[in-house]
């Protein structure tokens, strides 16, 4: 009896151990962008980012040149070898064009694409890795990460959306669809407050009224942070770091973001 009573305090010691450990957290980094941030990495017109700390390693995206992808990713200490699932969100090149460079270091990555992709480069993909993903709705990535499925009409786009403790992540590529629409589609398919949204939001060539508007949106969606960057353009940008003020998140090329998943009054976001 006592024997047994000394080893369930002992798995109970070792327990309080483990998890009172390092907290387990999830980092974002931007390794592709036409907006700088980091002076030692390559910017270029295209963005794309890598997400690890979840059940599997996601890039989302792959800018649209191969050689200055890898070259940011090694400055960056990522090797592409770990990437497990690459989630593409439509098929302009500055978003897909990345990807074959990416390929030839590691072609076991599964690629998730909206089933609206051409043929021929669905079966590049079968061809050339560990597996194929076409989704037209909303899709499980992995455990806590889904895509919205395609949205938009004449440009159909997904969106990758993660949940954390803090609330949902939206992070985009272009949003053609509209951000305030992919924004409402999240909220109502996906239970959670919108933490953060981060990404191209396409209003580059916007009015200032029409910037103002979407502002206005969204926050009335309660998104509490707000990271524009790539299409999003200057003067949206500004606006927006206007409006969310400590609550904005600069998302140039090299930045990263952490935010913390085992204690829900200790997450925390910091750009870097």
């Amino acid at each position: 009896m006592f024997k047994i009573l000394k080893g369930l305090i002992f798995l109970l010691v070792f327990a309080m151990f483990s998890y009172s450990g390092k907290a387990k957290e999830v980092t974002i980094t931007v390794v592709y962008n036409n907006v700088p941030f980091n002076e030692e990495l390559t910017t270029a017109w295209g963005i794309s980012v890598f997400i690890e700390g979840l059940e599997k390693s996601v890039l989302f995206d792959a800018g649209g040149d191969g050689s200055v992808l890898l070259s940011n990713m090694e400055k960056l200490g990522i090797n592409p070898s770990k990437i497990e699932v690459v989630v593409l969100s439509h098929i302009h090149d500055d978003h897909v064009g990345g990807l074959d460079a990416l390929l030839e270091k590691n072609n076991k990555v599964t690629v998730c694409i909206p089933s609206s992709f051409p043929d021929d480069f669905k079966n590049k993909i079968k061809i050339r890795t560990g597996g194929l993903i076409t989704v037209k709705g909303p899709h499980k990535i992995c455990e806590n990460v889904w895509t919205t499925g395609e949205l938009g009409v004449s440009i159909k786009e997904q969106s990758l959306v993660i949940r954390t403790p803090k609330g949902l992540i939206v992070v985009t590529g272009c949003s053609h669809p509209g951000i305030d629409n992919i924004v409402n589609f999240v909220k109502k398919h996906f239970e959670g407050n919108i933490y953060l949204v981060l990404g191209g939001f396409h209003l580059i060539s916007c009015s200032d009224g029409k910037i103002k508007e979407i502002i206005r949106e969204l926050n009335m969606l309660k998104v509490e942070k707000i990271a524009p960057s790539h299409c999003t353009g200057d003067k949206a940008i500004e606006l927006f770091e206007e409006a969310w003020g400590e609550n904005f998140v600069e998302l140039g090329c090299g930045a990263k973001i952490k935010i913390e998943l085992n204690n829900k009054s200790g997450e925390q976001i910091n750009a870097k």
